[in-house]
């Protein structure tokens, strides 16, 4: 008799497709995924997926009883359902940090001086109508191109579906028309190679799930992603080698 198990996301948030292949491939329609939200600082998971919960591929649900957390826009007003925003806590919990060791001040302002009372999670997110969180990268990982403000993971989501792709980081460049334009660095699955012509698909799908304005300026196919010992992408090391920049010119907490 077979066991009823579950698997688990954290890290970088995850796209319906990339769910959709772990759910069928990996857990054989039978195992439910944990796709949960949180971040070091909240020392605990902070929107997970409860047993009673009907999963929705790509989102970690709902915010774990005793935590409330709200999308809100650059000005502290919450935002209406569908409409992307900050994500915040308002209420504290038991095991959020009081403070980085000898960095009290920075602690201080990236989390709490941004919106007074609330947590600031640096965090892009959308709350569906049915109080789904979805959490759409970092803040700092937005793109302002002609205008519009784009997120990174959005343009990695759509570069994803494409059946090359195994694994993608997109960064900002400066532009003196644009203000921003967007580069892809693509790792592509065994037995594709990288052409002109897999490019303009790239960027047609791009054009198809986001529009003109998103489609990438620039498409670069490497071997492997910098990554964390926890896995995670760390972009930050891709800006730098791309600007000329001085790794710690571009830090951010992973």
């Amino acid at each position: 008799m077979s066991t009823l198990r579950t698997l688990g996301s954290v890290g970088e948030p995850i796209n319906p497709a990339a769910w959709n292949w772990y759910y069928t491939v990996v857990g054989h329609k039978r195992c439910p995924i944990m796709d949960t939200w949180w971040q070091t600082e909240t020392g605990a998971h902070m929107i997970v997926p409860l047993p009673t919960l009907p999963l929705k591929p790509g989102s970690a649900t709902k915010p774990f009883p005793g935590i409330f957390a709200e999308v809100v826009d650059h000005n502290g007003k919450k935002v209406k359902d569908g409409e992307k925003g900050l994500l915040v806590i308002t209420k504290p919990w038991p095991s959020m940090a009081r403070t980085f060791y000898k960095m009290e001040k920075y602690f201080k302002e990236t989390y709490f001086d941004r919106f007074p009372g609330k947590y600031y999670t640096l965090d892009v997110a959308m709350r569906d109508k049915d109080g789904y969180f979805w959490a759409l990268g970092r803040a700092d990982d937005v793109l302002k191109i002609a205008g519009h403000r784009i997120g990174t993971a959005e343009i990695e989501g759509a570069i994803s579906h494409h059946p090359a792709v195994m694994e993608v980081a997109v960064i900002g460049k400066p532009h003196k028309i644009k203000g921003e334009i967007a580069k892809a660095f693509i790792v592509l699955k065994p037995g594709f190679k990288a052409s002109d012509t897999l490019s303009d698909e790239i960027r047609k799908r791009i054009r198809t799930e986001m529009g003109p304005i998103a489609v990438t300026d620039e498409i670069a196919y490497i071997d492997k992603l910098p990554k964390n010992r926890n896995g995670k992408v760390m972009r930050r090391v891709l800006k730098a080698k791309e600007l000329g920049l001085k790794l710690e010119d571009v830090v951010v907490f992973d």
